[in-house]
């Protein structure tokens, strides 16, 4: 299978009543990143509606990380995000499904985000997704009718992280929404680092998970 990853982003920039600015959270498009860029992976990019999409945490300069990605060829080939529906997904080694509030706008009913996920799964390839990423799982139907989530173990962001968040601007609640499709919804402390395999499926719960996620789905890939 191909060194190849692809990143499926948001390309909603605002969330909620109140109109709340957004996008994909920086550092869980980053550390990721360079996990991948570590290892020797070429990284691609999708969007929902191609193009530029929007990016949250543009402060956060404090870590080398998220730096090192926006001075580098990171942003550069972010800025130029393919189409989802233009992509063929067959030819990556994973997708990859980063979080921020962003997703939680345009991916939960989008059908070609999740033939995305359904095809690169079916195929035996990986599929990954952390905070509020995992949003882009809720509604994928498998080939046989199931959800892809249904009996598997997974994390995301919270309903506790929520509470103290952005519940006032969420159209639902991820944790919640997971469990009603079947999901063995597993948290730990708020902020704190988790992520879990089940399978071909490498979820995490928060930014602190972004890292451990990456990690996670290059082992599935290497094994």
């Amino acid at each position: 299978m191909s060194k190849k990853v692809l990143f499926i982003v948001s390309s909603a920039n605002q969330i909620g009543p109140h109109k709340r600015p957004t996008g994909n959270y920086l550092p869980e498009v980053s550390h990721p990143y360079h996990e991948f860029q570590q290892k020797g992976y070429q990284i691609d990019f999708a969007s929902v509606q191609s193009g530029e999409p929007p990016i949250d945490g543009l402060e956060l300069t404090d870590d080398q990380l998220n730096v090192a990605f926006l001075n580098g060829h990171g942003m550069k080939d972010m800025k130029q995000s393919k189409k989802i529906d233009d992509v063929d997904v067959k030819a990556y080694a994973a997708i990859f499904i980063p979080g921020g509030l962003g997703p939680m706008v345009d991916m939960p009913a989008n059908a070609a985000v999740q033939q995305a996920i359904v095809n690169t799964y079916e195929r035996g390839a990986v599929v990954g997704a952390v905070c509020h990423g995992p949003v882009s799982l809720v509604n994928v139907l498998l080939n046989n009718g199931e959800p892809l989530i249904k009996g598997k173990t997974v994390a995301a962001f919270s309903n506790a992280e929520e509470e103290g968040y952005a519940q006032a601007d969420v159209p639902f609640l991820l944790e919640t929404a997971l469990k009603e499709k079947g999901a063995r919804f597993l948290s730990v402390s708020p902020w704190q680092p988790n992520s879990i395999a089940d399978g071909r499926l490498v979820t995490g719960q928060n930014p602190a998970s972004a890292k451990g996620v990456a990690e996670k789905m290059i082992a599935l890939m290497e094994a």
